[in-house]
């Protein structure tokens, strides 16, 4: 499974019971952060509960990644559906025109996935960056603003 440093924090990872543990050097960090990997949490809620921030986290998840200690957990991630698409382009296309649907593909591939299996954690990614490129910051803040609001309907 290739894992993509932007999924990272929306993964869920397990322990892995080894019987050679004795002979792996874990600090304090790497050791509480093993603890939490209970196949249920995600790396982020692992990081909160342990008191680290994502990028520490991250490197600690690759370490134990790298030392066979964890295992990602096959999740199933909900997808952002048409309807949402259809709102987001029509939102963009009120303020941008004709252009809206190749800025939104192009962001979709920017942040490595396309537009049928783009997952719903990235929505506010998304809508961020699309946000940039409205030059105006009343029509930028008002397109966040009903975004924003698309997203909590979810």
């Amino acid at each position: 499974m290739d894992i993509l440093p932007d999924e990272l924090p929306a993964m869920v990872f397990k322990r892995v019971i080894r019987g050679d543990l004795s002979l792996f050097a874990l600090d304090g960090q790497m050791l509480n952060a093993l603890m939490e990997f209970d196949g249920e949490k995600t790396l982020a809620s692992v990081a909160q509960k342990v008191g680290l921030n994502t990028t520490t986290m991250k490197e600690i998840a690759s370490k134990l990644l790298t030392l066979k200690l964890i295992d990602p957990v096959e999740t199933a991630f909900s997808i952002l559906d048409n309807d949402f698409f259809d709102y987001l382009s029509y939102q963009l296309s009120l303020i941008m025109g004709p252009i809206s649907e190749i800025l939104i593909e192009d962001a979709v591939e920017d942040l490595g996935h396309n537009l049928s299996q783009f997952p719903n954690y990235r929505a506010a990614e998304l809508v961020d960056l699309l946000a940039r490129q409205i030059r105006i910051k009343e029509k930028r803040t008002e397109f966040k603003h009903n975004m924003i609001n698309k997203i909590n309907e979810r």
